[in-house]
């Protein structure tokens, strides 16, 4: 009453004294209650150790909660030394009771194989009976698991529907995920005003997929009206995010001059960023600036490098690019070899 101010003046200091009575007298809730307040420091100075022993003082009298909370210091080696299988354990209880974040972080170590061996089937499992109580981040990963066929068997409408809860909690990934399936008419009927709507959330949240998602409907015009300003601002916010797709395609625009002045340098730039993560049409086109020394100086041998890297890929356009320049260097390297022997012949005659 004293922490949340019901019925009393709120008084944090009164209210961790009678925490610290009740704890002492091994009160599962106070004891869990007061770890909670040393976690955050919250009128107590933050104390990680502190937080750890009544966390565990809890944890042993079977209290849920703490089980969950003691098993998440281990996993992070906080106010304890980081020790998984003990974090595994932990979880397992709190689990085995029914908490639902348990559940999720139990479904999340199966599913990346974390100290227990992985086990899509597992993870499922757990992620399924946290998903039933209402954990987003269960209800997610539940989706992904259904849309990619592991652990369950493939079905993009069961994806849909834990997207859907996800989503409508907040979780961008979720958004994003429901927005392509809405995009492709996968598993929902195809409705890209729909997709739309649930890209801009994710895009408002910062997701770097979603902005790029988002600003390719705008650069094309694809369930919104086209508006290359757009694009190229939901493109520059994924792409400072790192996200190489993005990155590609702010090159693709100064390269092109679309909305902004034509600047080859900038193309290159924002082409080799996308290209050194593989970005394979970010390859090709980076090869054709060095190729033509546009934006960078004329290099063919690190045109080749990256018409490669693109070929490799499977692009085709790099292929032939790479094709012309070998083709070149071998007319080059013929031309010279003949140039050599005329030269020959005349010294010796």
């Amino acid at each position: 009453m004293y922490l949340t101010g019901e019925g009393v003046p709120e008084d944090k200091s009164e209210a961790i004294f009678w925490l610290q009575k009740a704890a002492a007298q091994g009160v599962a809730l106070a004891q869990n209650n007061l770890g909670i307040r040393y976690l955050n420091g919250d009128g107590v100075p933050q104390e990680m150790s502190q937080a750890a022993i009544w966390f565990r003082k809890a944890a042993e009298q079977g209290l849920a909660t703490a089980q969950y909370n003691l098993g998440a210091r281990y996993l992070n080696g906080e106010g304890v030394p980081e020790d998984k299988s003990e974090a595994v354990s932990w979880f397992q209880k709190s689990a085995d009771q029914g908490f639902a974040a348990a559940q999720f972080r139990l479904g999340k170590m199966y599913d990346d194989g974390i100290i227990v061996p992985e086990n899509k089937t597992e993870a499922a499992n757990w992620y399924r009976k946290a998903a039933k109580q209402g954990d987003r981040e269960a209800q997610n990963n539940l989706g992904v698991m259904y849309l990619n066929g592991e652990g369950v068997n493939q079905d993009k409408s069961e994806a849909v529907f834990w997207f859907r809860k996800a989503a409508e909690q907040g979780v961008a990934e979720a958004q994003n995920e429901l927005g392509v399936l809405f995009l492709y008419g996968e598993g929902v009927n195809q409705d890209k005003v729909q997709a739309i709507s649930w890209f801009s959330k994710a895009a408002e949240l910062g997701l770097k997929e979603a902005q790029y998602n988002l600003g390719v409907r705008y650069l094309f015009g694809e369930g919104v009206s086209e508006d290359k300003s757009e694009a190229f601002t939901l493109f520059q916010k994924a792409a400072a995010q790192g996200f190489a797709s993005a990155q590609f395609r702010l090159g693709k625009m100064y390269d092109d001059g679309i909305v902004v002045s034509e600047n080859k340098t900038e193309a290159a730039n924002w082409y080799r960023k996308a290209a050194k993560q593989g970005d394979k049409e970010a390859q090709n086109n980076l090869g054709v600036l060095f190729l033509n020394g546009e934006g960078v100086p004329q290099d063919k041998s690190e045109a080749e490098f990256w018409f490669r890297k693109a070929a490799e890929q499977g692009l085709e356009e790099a292929q032939i690019n790479l094709d012309l320049i070998l083709q070149d260097n071998q007319d080059a390297q013929a031309k010279g070899i003949k140039h050599f022997i005329k030269r020959l012949k005349d010294i010796i005659n």
